[in-house]
């Protein structure tokens, strides 16, 4: 074989192998009952959280329980979980707790996501997405390939009152609809409140709200953000 290309070769080769190396980052399977360095549990940090992690559970859109959730543990990076806990600080003086639908979510969750939307044999929770076809979640950008949340500062919340009810935000979590988008024009003036409320606390800690979900936010100066791991939530 000629020198050049052989040259060539190893080259190509050394490129395979520098971009599995960092695959390798988005494969953390770490023993059970530990979770990576960087990463926290939010109950580790914040005392008086309210959870109802859909994703471990049937209840949501697809209808099942989500790969990757062995457990409803939410998790962060350390950093977002202490922007998050000056949040609930913020939302406590004002007679609110934090309740939390989803926080850190493994790739092979999103992976599950897509591969329910073009399974046309599991038709999921409608209710979910009443007015929408599973193709139309993908086109309109309500789930994609890849999820910031595997990136691990992001988080999905809303406001519960200090017995953890949750308070009225004009629509469900997980609904994908207009009525969801932060500035609907369809939700009352004590929703918009409520949205304010929890939208303000937040973006003080340092997140910024997605604009077609209330309840999303992502920090705004994330440690890992080109990042998407895939370790177990458990």
């Amino acid at each position: 074989m000629p020198e050049k290309r052989k040259f060539k070769m190893i080259l190509a080769a050394s490129a395979a192998a520098i971009v599995l190396w960092s695959a390798g980052c988005c494969s953390v399977s770490p023993q059970p009952g530990k979770i990576p360095k960087g990463f926290v549990y939010i109950a580790d940090v914040i005392p008086d959280p309210v959870f109802d992690i859909r994703y471990a559970t049937n209840y949501n859109f697809v209808g099942t329980r989500i790969d990757g959730y062995l457990a409803p543990k939410p998790m962060l990076t350390k950093e977002a979980a202490a922007a998050l806990a000056k949040a609930a600080d913020d939302l406590r003086k004002q007679g609110y707790r934090l309740l939390v639908y989803d926080a850190y979510r493994p790739q092979k969750a999103v992976t599950h996501f897509v591969r329910w939307i073009n399974d046309p044999a599991a038709p999921g929770v409608k209710t979910f997405f009443p007015n929408l076809t599973k193709s139309d979640l993908l086109k309109g950008g309500y789930i994609d390939a890849r999820s910031g949340h595997s990136r691990g500062s992001v988080i999905d919340l809303t406001l519960a009152r200090m017995d953890g009810t949750p308070a009225d935000m004009g629509s469900p979590f997980d609904l994908f609809d207009e009525v969801s988008h932060p500035d609907s024009a369809r939700i009352t003036p004590e929703q918009r409140r409520n949205r304010a409320i929890l939208k303000a606390a937040m973006e003080k800690a340092g997140f910024v709200q997605l604009d077609t979900e209330w309840w999303h936010f992502r920090l705004k100066n994330e440690p890992y953000p080109d990042t998407y791991f895939d370790f177990d939530v458990q």
